[in-house]
This record gives structure tokens, C-alpha cells and sequence, in this order.
């Protein structure tokens, strides 16, 4: 079996040029990792970098080899057992008798390694709000949110081994090796004609033959002693994130606190929030976030407190969807903003005051909002207000409504809410 070696210089053991490769080869697989791993992260350490764990299996890479074919003969050494022909039963539980380790192995005799890696901050939250973005999202005021693409923008010396630029390192390489050799390579060119003068001439002069080769095996040591490659010639592919004109728009964060919140529901409503101001943050630039606590009374709050504050009372859902639209009136005019929404709530609500949360949806904020997204995060039987906001949902498009039953739904909901829509 033939086998082709990457045998290049680079830091901390990584291939110099396969790292953006592997994770676009197994993005299904890393994806996969990074919705289990946001499931299992505290709401405060969602924005850091991840270990990715995938099966070894899918991390196989191709190789060259011999075909099939002909007949060979390998002599083991050792072998006192066996002759050709002989069939060898598989061991049981996956290993040899004497074997002692702690590894689970198969009880079929074949077992399955993992593969662990680490990605960065940013790669990290690039798979995980990829093919995401704000439904429905129109140009009704340019240069005033800006959304950041990513572009290819020429050289940079450093950088890292992934994104290293192969065709342009081996040109600066090229042009150094020329540069340092140039000199000794035209006298080295002078040094053997003169040589050959000197050899073609009598008397003979063994002496200044002898010293002029000297000098012409010392010009070929300089010149072969030039590196090939050097750090010097790294060149690494730069890129940079562009400001895209869009337009301007506003997320309303309306969230339910109230006494039917346990800690625990609380906890997954922040998730979701969490998730929701990181996206915005990494895919739009200027976008206005209103945070709005709400009980019995609803509350406008800062990023700190609607996170963080422990209050709590009985549950009026429609003072927050009051509040909302009280907002938008004073602050974000529908012909300049682009309004969005969405609301938390475990569903638990006095019964009368549901039907007044439709018609309020339905006659005030729904017509000038261009998406408005609602999740009860609860394992009970629906409510009056679930049934009510079902109604809006058949007759709205710009309506939508999730249910999350455990942390396991966070990020699947999240996903279906704002994936990218099909033109």
C-alpha cells in the first residue's frame, strides 16, 4: 500500500491546509455536536468555543493502495497454530482473554472510537446561526442596520495554519531563494569559465586551479544551504467581515415571569433569549433589542435585569403586548423599523385576558409587525392562551408558535423560527 505523507512544518501538530477543509466535510456531523453541546452549556457560556466529538468512523480519509488481486503469501512470526485456510472465530466481548482495560468494547467484537477536536469562539457561532436570518426583512430604510458578510481580502503574513496560502507562500519562496542567490550564482557562473580558461591554457597552474575550485565548492554549499521555504514566505489568506446595507430593525424580547415560572422554565426561557441576542449580534450590526419583563404589571427593562432580576407576581400576559405596542407607537414608526417579537411564557394566564392578548395581536401589533414568534415552554396540557394564539396563527403568516418541552427542544425551536427562508 502506497501512503502520502503531509510532511510540512506547522504548529501544535495541525495540517497546514486541512482544518477548513475537515470542517466542511463533516459539517453535518460537527452541526449535530454543536446542537447537543449548546443543550448542555450553562445559559452564561454559550459564546465560547466548543470540544466537538464525532465518530471516528466518519472522520475516515482515502487512501491509495494496491488493487485486489494475485496471490501472496505472508509468513507471521510466532504462528504455531494455524495453517492457510483456517478460519479464525472472532473473540468474545470484543477482545482478547487476557485483556485488562477499562474501554466498554462490543459485545459483536467491534467497537467505535471518538474523534475530539476543538473549534474557536467564531467557528463556533458560524456553524451555529448558519442559515439563519430575520424573517421577512425589508429595505425601508438603507444604512441604518448593517449586515456583516465575510469576504476574501488579499495576503496576510500571519495567521493561522488553516487558511495558509500554498501558491503564495512558494512564489515568496521562490523570489527570496532568488534574491540571496543571484549574486553567487553569477560568480559561480564567472568562477568555472574561468576555470576552463585556465585549464585550456599552458603553462598549466595547478595551484590557482585548485584554489578556484575551492572557491567554486564553497559558492555551491552557500547556495544549496538557502532554505526552500521559510517562515519569512508564509503568506496566509486574509478575510474580513463587510458591512452589507440592509435595513433597520427592532427584536422586542417580551418574557413571562411571573409565579408559574419555575426556575427551571425560567432557565430556558433566558436559553432562547440567549441564542436570539447572540445571533442578532453576530449577523446584524445596530439592531435595537427591547427587553419587556412582565407579571402582572409588564416592564421595560435593561439587558442586565431582564436576565438577572429575581421579581416575580401572578400572570397578566396582555400588560406586556400593552406595553409592546405603547413602544412602537412612541419609538419605531412601521415605515421606517422593521418590528419583530418574540414572547415567552409557560402558557399559564388569567382566562379572561387571553382573548383580550388576540385581539390585541390581531388588530394592533400583528399589522405592523413583520414576524412575531411565540413559545410556551411547558409539558402540561395547553391553555386558553395557546388556543387563542392558535387562531392567529391560521389567519397570520407572520405568526408563529413553538412548544418547548425540555432544554433538548432549545435550539431545534430556535432553528425553526428563524431558519433562512426559500426564494
Amino acid at each position: 500500500m502506497a501512503h502520502f505523507i503531509d510532511r510540512r512544518l506547522n504548529g501544535k501538530n495541525k495540517s497546514t491546509v486541512n482544518r477548513q477543509r475537515f470542517l466542511r466535510r463533516h459539517k453535518q456531523q460537527i452541526k449535530e455536536s454543536i446542537a447537543d453541546a449548546v443543550n448542555k452549556r450553562s445559559i452564561t457560556d454559550v459564546e465560547s468555543g466548543e470540544d466537538i466529538t464525532i465518530p471516528n468512523r466518519d472522520i475516515r480519509e482515502p487512501s491509495f493502495h494496491q488493487g485486489r488481486g494475485g496471490q501472496r503469501e505472508v509468513v507471521h512470526p510466532g504462528n504455531d497454530q494455524f495453517s492457510p485456510g483456517d478460519r479464525i472465530e472472532r473473540p468474545q466481548g470484543g477482545g482478547g482473554q487476557g485483556g485488562a482495560g477499562e474501554g466498554q468494547a462490543s459485545p459483536d467484537g467491534e467497537g467505535q472510537d471518538e474523534f475530539v477536536f476543538q473549534i474557536s469562539k467564531d467557528e463556533y457561532l458560524d456553524l451555529l446561526f448558519e442559515d439563519l436570518e430575520l424573517p421577512n426583512l425589508e429595505k425601508n430604510q438603507l444604512n441604518k442596520i448593517v449586515e456583516w458578510k465575510t469576504f476574501r481580502s488579499g495576503y496576510k503574513s500571519s495567521g493561522v495554519p488553516a487558511n495558509i496560502a500554498i501558491v503564495k507562500s512558494l512564489q515568496n519562496s521562490l523570489a527570496r531563494r532568488t534574491a540571496m542567490t543571484a549574486a553567487k550564482r553569477r560568480q559561480l557562473r564567472e568562477l568555472e569559465k574561468t576555470l576552463d580558461l585556465l585549464m585550456n591554457t599552458e603553462p598549466a597552474q595547478p595551484f590557482e586551479e585548485e584554489r578556484i575550485k575551492e572557491e567554486i565548492q564553497g559558492l555551491r554549499q552557500k547556495i544549496s544551504s538557502v532554505p526552500f521555504i521559510d517562515t519569512f514566505d508564509l503568506r496566509y489568506k486574509n478575510y474580513e467581515r463587510r458591512p452589507q446595507p440592509s435595513s433597520q430593525a427592532v427584536m422586542f424580547c417580551l418574557m413571562d415571569v411571573s409565579g408559574s415560572m419555575d426556575q427551571a422554565t425560567k432557565d430556558m426561557a433566558k436559553r432562547f433569549y440567549i441564542l436570539l441576542y447572540l445571533f442578532l449580534n453576530r449577523t446584524y450590526k445596530n439592531v435595537d433589542v427591547v427587553f419587556i419583563r412582565h407579571h402582572t404589571q409588564a416592564k421595560e427593562v435593561d439587558e442586565h435585569e431582564f436576565f438577572y432580576s429575581q421579581e416575580t407576581g401572578g400572570t397578566i400576559v396582555s400588560s406586556a403586548l400593552r406595553l409592546m405596542n405603547e413602544i412602537v407607537k412612541k419609538r419605531y414608526s412601521p415605515a421606517e423599523w422593521n418590528i419583530y417579537a418574540a414572547q415567552a411564557s409557560d402558557g399559564d394566564n388569567w382566562a379572561d385576558d387571553s382573548p383580550g392578548c388576540r385581539e390585541l395581536l390581531d388588530k394592533e401589533i400583528l399589522p405592523v409587525t413583520r414576524y412575531y414568534s411565540y413559545i410556551e415552554i411547558t409539558r402540561r396540557a395547553h391553555q386558553t392562551l395557546w388556543r387563542e394564539y392558535e387562531a392567529l396563527q391560521a389567519s397570520h403568516s407572520n405568526f408563529a408558535m413553538q412548544n418547548i418541552r425540555s432544554v433538548e427542544d432549545i435550539f431545534p425551536v430556535f432553528r425553526e423560527l428563524f431558519k433562512k427562508q426559500v426564494s
